[in-house]
């Protein structure tokens, strides 16, 4: 969290299922907006998930996932709300062909989930303000991958954007051969479990601070929604309360995981 001015630090002792999480984080005091906690939030993440993937290799199986092997970037990948503010600032930062390029991908993508009968129930997960259900998502889910269609940030077969990718993407881990991800339903693929999903923590921030449904975005509608939604942007908190709020929603996730 780049922010100037004074910070606060903490220690933090979080218990996840791959083992204890202790951390140094620092925040602004002063009030800054939700999207400025996502930094740090992915950042535990990382370290949670440093946790399974030592648990992992401390029993001898080793990642599969390498640079170029793209299978998982053909899957719905879901976008928290401040992931797809930070999605739409990464794009506006583009040069002009390369951006243009891009967005011609992302509606390229739309055209394939409107032809294949999609696209009103991904827009209805990603604008809808009532809650969607696991039931609703998970036939959405099959389907959209059936598609195998390539993420719109894929190019020859490589993250183009790798270092602000979706926490999502950062998650999923497999050590099964990766040929074996070619079909992730046929196939018996091994995941490294994810101690906790950042994205759906904050989809459960996002939701607690502005009163809404607990909403988790298809990547590629992403950057319309955070378009429709750039007024949102503007409200602060300030920085310790914004982390105690953050936490809070990690926590509840934990507790929900483990009951």
């Amino acid at each position: 969290m780049k922010t100037s001015g004074p910070h606060e630090s903490y220690n933090l002792d979080i218990q996840t299922p791959a083992g204890n999480l202790a951390a140094s984080v620092s925040v602004p005091t002063g009030f800054i907006p939700l999207t400025d906690i996502l930094p740090l939030m992915r950042s535990l993440g990382e370290q949670a998930q440093q946790l399974e993937i030592d648990n992992t290799t401390q029993t001898g199986d080793t990642i599969s996932c390498q640079k170029g092997c793209a299978a998982c970037c053909r899957m719905m990948i879901p976008v928290a709300p401040p992931e797809a503010f930070a999605l739409l600032s990464v794009v506006e930062a583009l040069p002009s062909p390369k951006k243009e390029r891009l967005l011609e991908r992302f509606q390229a993508a739309q055209e394939i989930l409107r032809e294949a009968g999609l696209e009103d129930g991904l827009q209805r997960l990603a604008f809808s303000e009532h809650q969607g259900s696991d039931e609703e998502l998970e036939p959405l889910n099959r389907a959209y991958y059936a598609l195998r269609m390539p993420c719109p940030f894929l190019e020859n077969e490589i993250c183009s954007i790798y270092e602000q990718r979706p926490s999502a993407c950062r998650e999923l881990l497999v050590t099964s051969p990766a040929e074996l991800c070619q079909d992730v339903i046929q196939n018996p693929v091994n995941l490294i479990p994810s101690p906790f999903r950042i994205g759906t923590v904050l989809s459960k921030l996002w939701a607690d601070c502005y009163q809404g449904p607990i909403r988790l975005i298809p990547l590629p509608f992403a950057l319309d929604w955070a378009k429709a939604h750039e007024s949102q942007t503007t409200r602060t908190w300030a920085g310790p309360e914004l982390l105690s709020r953050a936490l809070d929603a990690a926590t509840q996730y934990l507790q929900r995981r483990s009951s």
